[in-house]
Protein backbone atom coordinates (compact mmCIF):
# COMPACT_ATOMS: atom_id res chain seq x y z
CA UNK A 1 0.00 0.00 0.00
CA UNK A 2 1.51 3.29 -1.05
CA UNK A 3 0.96 6.84 -2.27
CA UNK A 4 1.38 7.10 -6.02
CA UNK A 5 1.10 10.89 -6.18
CA UNK A 6 0.41 13.82 -3.85
CA UNK A 7 -1.87 16.22 -5.72
CA UNK A 8 -2.55 19.90 -5.16
CA UNK A 9 -4.65 22.44 -7.05
CA UNK A 10 -4.64 26.17 -7.52
CA UNK A 11 -7.78 28.29 -7.56
CA UNK A 12 -9.22 28.73 -11.05
CA UNK A 13 -12.31 30.51 -12.36
CA UNK A 14 -14.73 28.08 -14.06
CA UNK A 15 -18.34 28.08 -15.20
CA UNK A 16 -19.39 24.93 -13.37
CA UNK A 17 -19.25 25.82 -9.71
CA UNK A 18 -21.50 27.53 -7.18
CA UNK A 19 -18.50 28.56 -5.07
CA UNK A 20 -18.20 32.24 -4.18
CA UNK A 21 -16.31 34.02 -6.94
CA UNK A 22 -16.83 31.09 -9.32
CA UNK A 23 -13.46 29.58 -8.44
CA UNK A 24 -12.45 26.01 -7.61
CA UNK A 25 -9.30 24.05 -6.80
CA UNK A 26 -10.62 20.70 -8.07
CA UNK A 27 -8.10 20.47 -10.92
CA UNK A 28 -5.29 18.87 -8.92
CA UNK A 29 -1.90 17.92 -10.29
CA UNK A 30 0.93 15.82 -8.82
CA UNK A 31 3.42 17.81 -6.75
CA UNK A 32 7.11 17.53 -7.58
CA UNK A 33 8.47 17.30 -4.05
CA UNK A 34 7.36 16.73 -0.46
CA UNK A 35 4.16 18.39 0.74
CA UNK A 36 3.44 19.39 4.33
CA UNK A 37 0.13 18.13 5.72
CA UNK A 38 -1.36 19.65 8.88
CA UNK A 39 -4.67 20.43 10.60
CA UNK A 40 -6.28 23.17 8.49
CA UNK A 41 -8.74 24.55 11.05
CA UNK A 42 -12.46 23.99 11.66
CA UNK A 43 -15.15 23.66 9.01
CA UNK A 44 -16.10 27.01 7.53
CA UNK A 45 -12.68 28.46 8.33
CA UNK A 46 -9.99 25.95 7.36
CA UNK A 47 -9.30 24.83 3.82
CA UNK A 48 -7.10 21.98 2.69
CA UNK A 49 -4.71 20.15 4.98
CA UNK A 50 -2.06 20.19 2.25
CA UNK A 51 0.25 23.15 1.87
CA UNK A 52 -0.29 24.88 -1.45
CA UNK A 53 -3.66 23.26 -2.15
CA UNK A 54 -6.66 25.50 -2.79
CA UNK A 55 -10.15 24.93 -1.37
CA UNK A 56 -12.41 27.73 -2.59
CA UNK A 57 -15.84 27.00 -1.11
CA UNK A 58 -15.34 26.86 2.64
CA UNK A 59 -19.09 26.61 3.19
CA UNK A 60 -19.03 22.94 2.26
CA UNK A 61 -15.42 21.88 1.75
CA UNK A 62 -12.19 21.71 3.68
CA UNK A 63 -11.74 22.01 7.41
CA UNK A 64 -10.84 19.48 10.07
CA UNK A 65 -12.95 16.55 8.85
CA UNK A 66 -12.17 17.08 5.15
CA UNK A 67 -8.51 17.95 5.40
CA UNK A 68 -7.34 15.32 2.91
CA UNK A 69 -9.22 13.53 0.12
CA UNK A 70 -7.92 10.12 -1.00
CA UNK A 71 -8.90 8.10 -4.06
CA UNK A 72 -7.60 4.74 -5.25
CA UNK A 73 -5.79 4.37 -8.56
CA UNK A 74 -7.69 1.12 -8.97
CA UNK A 75 -10.96 3.09 -9.04
CA UNK A 76 -9.55 5.57 -11.53
CA UNK A 77 -8.66 2.58 -13.71
CA UNK A 78 -12.25 1.33 -13.43
CA UNK A 79 -13.57 4.70 -14.58
CA UNK A 80 -11.04 4.86 -17.41
CA UNK A 81 -12.57 1.68 -18.78
CA UNK A 82 -16.13 2.89 -18.20
CA UNK A 83 -15.62 6.32 -19.73
CA UNK A 84 -13.18 5.29 -22.45
CA UNK A 85 -10.73 8.07 -21.69
CA UNK A 86 -7.48 8.44 -19.72
CA UNK A 87 -7.77 9.75 -16.17
CA UNK A 88 -4.57 11.10 -14.68
CA UNK A 89 -3.88 10.98 -10.96
CA UNK A 90 -5.69 13.91 -9.35
CA UNK A 91 -8.48 14.01 -11.95
CA UNK A 92 -11.16 13.34 -9.33
CA UNK A 93 -9.84 16.17 -7.18
CA UNK A 94 -8.06 13.80 -4.82
CA UNK A 95 -5.09 14.94 -2.78
CA UNK A 96 -3.60 11.45 -2.59
CA UNK A 97 -3.83 8.83 -5.31
CA UNK A 98 -3.06 5.45 -3.75
CA UNK A 99 -2.23 1.93 -4.84
CA UNK A 100 -3.05 -1.33 -3.04
CA UNK A 101 -5.41 0.25 -0.50
CA UNK A 102 -9.18 -0.36 -0.40
CA UNK A 103 -10.04 3.29 0.24
CA UNK A 104 -13.83 3.02 0.08
CA UNK A 105 -13.69 -0.17 2.14
CA UNK A 106 -11.89 1.63 4.96
CA UNK A 107 -13.81 2.00 8.20
CA UNK A 108 -14.77 5.35 9.65
CA UNK A 109 -12.18 6.03 12.35
CA UNK A 110 -9.52 3.91 10.66
CA UNK A 111 -6.07 5.46 10.94
CA UNK A 112 -3.26 5.40 8.38
CA UNK A 113 0.39 6.25 8.86
CA UNK A 114 1.86 7.62 5.67
CA UNK A 115 5.59 8.07 5.39
CA UNK A 116 7.53 8.70 8.58
CA UNK A 117 5.23 10.95 10.63
CA UNK A 118 1.84 11.68 9.07
CA UNK A 119 -1.20 9.97 10.63
CA UNK A 120 -4.67 10.45 9.12
CA UNK A 121 -8.11 9.28 10.28
CA UNK A 122 -11.01 8.39 7.97
CA UNK A 123 -14.11 10.54 8.58
CA UNK A 124 -16.47 10.14 5.59
CA UNK A 125 -16.95 9.51 1.90
CA UNK A 126 -17.11 12.17 -0.80
CA UNK A 127 -20.53 13.25 -2.07
CA UNK A 128 -20.50 14.34 -5.73
CA UNK A 129 -21.41 17.95 -6.42
CA UNK A 130 -21.99 20.27 -9.38
CA UNK A 131 -18.34 21.29 -9.49
CA UNK A 132 -17.22 17.65 -9.72
CA UNK A 133 -19.79 16.93 -12.44
CA UNK A 134 -18.74 19.96 -14.46
CA UNK A 135 -15.08 19.10 -14.06
CA UNK A 136 -15.57 15.57 -15.43
CA UNK A 137 -18.03 16.77 -18.11
CA UNK A 138 -19.70 13.37 -18.45
CA UNK A 139 -23.49 12.92 -18.98
CA UNK A 140 -25.29 11.86 -15.81
CA UNK A 141 -22.05 11.90 -13.88
CA UNK A 142 -23.46 12.44 -10.39
CA UNK A 143 -25.90 9.54 -10.79
CA UNK A 144 -23.20 7.25 -12.20
CA UNK A 145 -20.68 8.08 -9.49
CA UNK A 146 -23.31 7.66 -6.78
CA UNK A 147 -24.41 4.31 -8.16
CA UNK A 148 -20.85 2.99 -8.03
CA UNK A 149 -20.73 3.74 -4.25
CA UNK A 150 -16.93 3.84 -4.18
CA UNK A 151 -16.48 7.53 -3.38
CA UNK A 152 -13.00 7.68 -1.90
CA UNK A 153 -12.38 8.94 1.62
CA UNK A 154 -11.99 12.18 3.48
CA UNK A 155 -9.60 12.17 6.43
CA UNK A 156 -8.60 14.43 9.28
CA UNK A 157 -5.03 15.02 10.39
CA UNK A 158 -4.10 13.27 13.64
CA UNK A 159 -0.34 13.85 13.44
CA UNK A 160 1.10 16.30 10.89
CA UNK A 161 3.98 15.48 8.61
CA UNK A 162 5.50 15.66 5.16
CA UNK A 163 4.55 13.22 2.43
CA UNK A 164 5.66 12.51 -1.10
CA UNK A 165 5.03 10.13 -3.96
CA UNK A 166 6.08 6.60 -3.11
CA UNK A 167 5.50 6.86 0.65
CA UNK A 168 4.21 3.62 2.21
CA UNK A 169 0.78 3.51 3.85
CA UNK A 170 0.24 1.46 7.02
CA UNK A 171 -3.14 0.89 8.66
CA UNK A 172 -2.33 1.47 12.34
CA UNK A 173 -5.87 1.36 13.74
CA UNK A 174 -9.00 -0.38 12.48
CA UNK A 175 -12.18 0.04 14.57
CA UNK A 176 -14.24 -2.99 15.52
CA UNK A 177 -17.46 -1.63 13.99
CA UNK A 178 -18.28 -2.32 10.33
CA UNK A 179 -19.16 1.18 9.15
CA UNK A 180 -17.12 1.58 5.99
CA UNK A 181 -16.80 4.63 3.80
CA UNK A 182 -18.94 2.89 1.18
CA UNK A 183 -21.68 2.08 3.70
CA UNK A 184 -21.68 5.64 5.03
CA UNK A 185 -21.93 6.95 1.47
CA UNK A 186 -24.90 4.73 0.66
CA UNK A 187 -26.61 5.73 3.90
CA UNK A 188 -26.57 9.43 3.02
CA UNK A 189 -27.38 9.04 -0.67
CA UNK A 190 -29.43 6.04 -1.80
CA UNK A 191 -30.18 3.88 1.28
CA UNK A 192 -31.29 6.06 4.18
CA UNK A 193 -32.44 3.04 6.15
CA UNK A 194 -28.73 2.48 6.80
CA UNK A 195 -28.38 5.79 8.67
CA UNK A 196 -28.81 4.33 12.18
CA UNK A 197 -25.80 2.08 11.59
CA UNK A 198 -23.59 5.14 11.29
CA UNK A 199 -23.95 5.81 15.01
CA UNK A 200 -21.54 2.95 15.70
CA UNK A 201 -18.85 5.22 14.23
CA UNK A 202 -19.96 8.51 15.79
CA UNK A 203 -16.64 9.20 17.52
CA UNK A 204 -14.86 9.78 14.20
CA UNK A 205 -17.70 10.46 11.75
CA UNK A 206 -17.97 13.81 9.96
CA UNK A 207 -20.53 16.01 11.78
CA UNK A 208 -22.94 16.30 8.84
CA UNK A 209 -23.70 12.57 8.32
CA UNK A 210 -23.63 12.13 12.09
CA UNK A 211 -26.34 14.76 12.44
CA UNK A 212 -28.40 13.14 9.71
CA UNK A 213 -28.12 9.74 11.40
CA UNK A 214 -29.26 11.18 14.73
CA UNK A 215 -32.18 12.99 13.07
CA UNK A 216 -33.26 9.80 11.32
CA UNK A 217 -33.23 7.86 14.58
CA UNK A 218 -35.16 10.63 16.31
CA UNK A 219 -37.85 10.50 13.62
CA UNK A 220 -37.88 10.12 9.82
CA UNK A 221 -39.84 13.33 9.40
CA UNK A 222 -36.80 15.31 10.59
CA UNK A 223 -34.21 13.55 8.43
CA UNK A 224 -34.23 15.02 4.93
CA UNK A 225 -30.75 14.86 3.38
CA UNK A 226 -29.43 18.13 2.04
CA UNK A 227 -26.98 17.75 -0.82
CA UNK A 228 -24.11 19.59 0.81
CA UNK A 229 -20.40 19.18 1.24
CA UNK A 230 -17.98 16.33 0.74
CA UNK A 231 -16.65 17.42 -2.66
CA UNK A 232 -14.32 20.00 -4.13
Amino acid sequence: MKVLTVNVGRAQAVGHTNAPGGRTGIDKRPADGPVRVAEPGPEGVGGSGLAGDAVCDLRFHGGTHQAVYVFAREELDFWERELGRPLANGTFGENLTTSGLDVSGARIGERWRIGRDLVLEVTSGRIPCRTFAGHLDEPGWMKRFTGRAAPGAYLRVVTPGEIRAGDPIEVVRRPEHEVTVALQFRAVTTERALLPRLLAAEEALHPVPLRKAREYVAGPATAGWERVGFGH
